[in-house]
């Protein structure tokens, strides 16, 4: 039996009177931005351009941080807070293979050789190091209270600081970069650096997102992440199932460490507390849990860094910004950009 016209439109949930009007506040602050955004496109097209690409470089480095964050909490529900600090540790790595230990500094066939190399043995090195935190830290919490594991990640970044004060010292520490320098494109100031993140990036990004959705083992991470003990019931092992997760959110954190030295050339034993804040508020700002969530979100903070320091408030004031936004989005969809509202079953 069908529904007529009216009886699908009566059966359609009518909006109460506060979703409309924060529908409408909503729409109402996009349409401000975009007005503000056209006004600095027509008054300085060139250097609005260039702070877009800032914001595009900036993100790139946030989305691969903030995917490490909701890959573990898309399949334990875990929040990783030494997740950031495990990319400060990578950029210490990636300092001390590409420079320290084979000392290419500039943009040759060779360097560029050991770019590669670089890459391959930080991302090694951050997977393993979280997979050895999965396997001796959080895998003895998994059915404990959800506040233990919590604080066990606390601990966790403690201790990833403290190594890291080892290994760079307390102040920061400058890395001659491969790709220094810019080129113009129609008047536009283009970074070489910009051009070496998104070439690892996209790359990066469309391997994860093949790996989780077309492998069997990303079929077994998404069946586990949505009910544990049925996946075990279907033959999966979940144990090694979470340990793989932990490596690719490692393998990413070592990405966005190399690209960070080459990008911004500065290490510093505590740079993962604001690289991982501001990445888990990307992870939140597009929906934890979800990878598209992550990348959007990553890169929606990188752009309001960009624009706020080129064209708001100035960047001392880029923290503040961000943060505000995070809370109204929290306020009025506090799921996420991209993820869905759910009711706690009780």
């Amino acid at each position: 039996m069908t529904q007529t016209a009216i009886e699908a439109a009566e059966a359609k949930p009518q909006l109460l009177g506060r979703e409309v009007a924060e529908r409408a506040l909503g729409l109402g602050l996009v349409a401000l931005l975009l007005i503000w955004l056209g006004y600095h496109v027509v008054q300085n097209p060139r250097l609005f351009v260039e702070v877009l690409l800032t914001g595009i470089s900036n993100g790139a480095l946030y989305a691969l941080i903030a995917l490490g964050y909701t890959l573990v909490y898309g399949i334990i529900e875990l929040i990783n807070f030494s997740h950031g600090d495990l990319f400060m540790l990578s950029g210490l790595l990636a300092a001390a293979t590409l420079i320290t230990v084979m000392g290419q500094t500039t943009a040759s066939v060779l360097g560029f050789a050991a770019l590669i190399v670089a890459l391959v043995v930080t991302m090694a090195g951050a997977a393993g190091l979280n997979v050895a935190a999965e396997r001796v830290a959080y895998r003895r919490l998994r059915r404990a209270p959800k506040l233990a594991p919590l604080i066990t990640a606390v601990g966790l970044s403690f201790i990833y600081q403290q190594a890291g004060l080892i290994l760079n010292g307390s102040k920061p520490h400058n890395w001659r970069q491969m790709l220094d320098g810019s080129f113009t494109v129609a008047g536009v100031r283009v970074a070489w650096s910009l051009v070496l993140v998104l070439a690892i990036t996209i790359p990066a990004l469309l391997a994860l997102t093949f790996v989780v959705q077309r492998t069997r083992q990303g079929m077994a991470m998404r069946a586990t992440a949505q009910d544990q003990d049925a996946a075990r019931l279907m033959g999966i092992n979940v144990d090694r199932t979470i340990s793989f997760t932990f490596a690719l959110g490692g393998g990413m954190a070592g990405v966005a460490g190399l690209l960070w030295l080459q990008a911004v050339g500065t290490t510093n034993y505590n740079l993962g507390f604001l690289l991982g804040l501001y990445a888990f508020t990307a992870a939140v700002l597009g929906g934890i849990g979800r990878l598209d969530g992550a990348v959007l979100g990553g890169f929606l903070i990188g752009l309001v860094e960009a624009f706020n320091g080129g064209f708001g408030l100035g960047q001392k004031w880029s923290q503040t910004v961000i943060f505000v936004l995070l809370i109204a989005l929290m306020v009025f969809k506090p799921e996420g950009l991209l993820g869905k509202r759910t009711t706690e079953k009780v």
